[in-house]
């Protein structure tokens, strides 16, 4: 089997890389992700090699090749080529010596089928000569992917005692790779050891699940997760109910033309309580901008009254679009109020206080009262850009202030 032509492999940079890792030679080539993405047609975000070089040799020779090496992963053998076209990660060959669950202590190995079955799945344990383009495939990793199905390589309770993240990556390779049930050993060594992921970091737990509500439509893959107990341990919020919501929620979107998030789509999962949202956030340590838009995603109740764009002044876009798409509402009129925002940036009210003292307003208090009820006209205005608009209603409240204290 040879590996399609694709873009990425044709760049000058990534010629100079391989030539410099000794590709022609038999000492490096395309490792995983680019590998499967390839063979399937579908685009390739990152690319990684694998080689039998030691790191040390690695930065040599890309210094050589005048490419800006970074040792990103040094310990554990990684660096990180800088081209022009974005960064390769170039892994030495491996084995693991020791494993807890959340890191290993690695060997360096000249075996690339040793290498490989220290990965995770079948179809992320596939490499390709860079010359030739054969794919070497030593856990029949090309048969999974014509199944659509996600194996573990070897045991899958071995594996997962290695790394417990893998319980995650496998519902999430599941979703987007998989068809029918998954792999039933798999799936039964996730549902057994679904405890592990207690020992995990919030931040991997948090990274793996965003990745999963990304994919086109995860609700089914999360749907088996609560229903096997997977999730419990440390989302136990999560029920059939927010499975429910978030099918809704991805089937909407769809029909909306609307693109998905998944801090949006978390939301859903998770019952509409700011409170709740907050404590789940920070239990899954997402960032400040990522913690605020859930819990304000979490505060839909009702159709609010203000028009969207109002209520996206008020809160921001992304903000009114989440509150908006988990509304239970017709999708007509849903539809009505997110062409509301299409194309539409927040304005600035074109107007200051040292303005409203030029008009002649005395200065103190009573400029902030009048300006925010100048705010409170212009939006109900529907944000008129115009400045001798916004003028003319500056007076008419300048005017009944000066009125007043007469």
């Amino acid at each position: 089997m040879k590996l399609p032509d694709a873009p990425w492999q044709k760049q000058d940079s990534m010629g100079r890389l391989l030539s410099g890792l000794g590709a022609d030679e038999g000492q490096t080539r395309y490792v995983g992700g680019c590998v499967r993405d390839t063979w399937l047609r579908l685009p390739v975000s990152d690319v990684d090699l694998a080689t039998r070089l030691q790191p040390h040799d690695v930065i040599e020779r890309l210094q050589q090749a005048n490419i800006k090496a970074v040792p990103t992963g040094i310990a554990h053998g990684t660096v990180t080529a800088v081209l022009p076209e974005g960064p390769v990660e170039v892994t030495t060959l491996r084995r693991d010596v020791s494993t807890d669950g959340r890191r290993a202590t690695i060997a360096y190995t000249s075996d690339w089928r040793e290498d490989a079955a220290r990965r995770d799945f079948t179809i992320n344990a596939l490499f390709a000569d860079p010359e030739r383009r054969d794919i070497f495939d030593y856990f029949d990793g090309m048969a999974d992917l014509a199944a659509r199905r996600v194996r573990f390589i070897g045991d899958p309770l071995t594996r997962i005692a290695e790394d417990h993240l893998r319980i995650l990556r496998f519902f999430r390779f599941h979703a987007r790779f998989g068809a029918g049930d998954p792999d039933p050993p798999g799936l039964e060594a996730c549902v057994a050891r679904a405890n592990d992921l207690m020992a995990l970091s919030r931040e991997r737990i948090a990274d793996e699940l965003l990745k999963l509500l990304s994919l086109t439509d995860p609700s089914p893959t999360l749907g088996l997760m609560v229903g096997r107990g997977v999730l419990r341990p440390v989302l136990p919020e999560i029920d059939k109910n927010g499975v429910e919501q978030l099918a809704e929620l991805v089937r909407r979107e769809a029909a909306c033309g609307c693109e998905p998030h998944p801090i949006r789509r978390l939301a859903a999962l998770i019952p509409p309580d700011p409170g709740l949202a907050a404590s789940i956030g920070a239990r899954l340590r997402l960032s400040n901008k990522a913690l605020k838009r859930l819990v304000s995603a979490a505060a839909r109740l009702q159709d609010p009254a203000d028009h969207p764009r109002v209520l996206a002044y008020r809160i921001g876009c992304e903000e009114a679009v989440d509150r908006l798409m988990l509304l239970e509402i017709p999708e007509a009129k849903l539809a009505e109020k997110l062409g509301s925002l299409r194309s539409w940036s927040i304005p600035r009210l074109p107007l200051s206080g040292g303005d409203l003292i030029a008009m002649g307003l005395a200065p103190g208090p009573v400029v902030a009262k009048t300006l925010q009820a100048i705010e409170r006209d212009w939006i109900a205005h529907d944000f008129p850009a115009d400045k001798d608009i916004v003028r003319l209603l500056a007076q008419h409240h300048l005017d009944q202030v000066l009125r007043e204290s007469q």
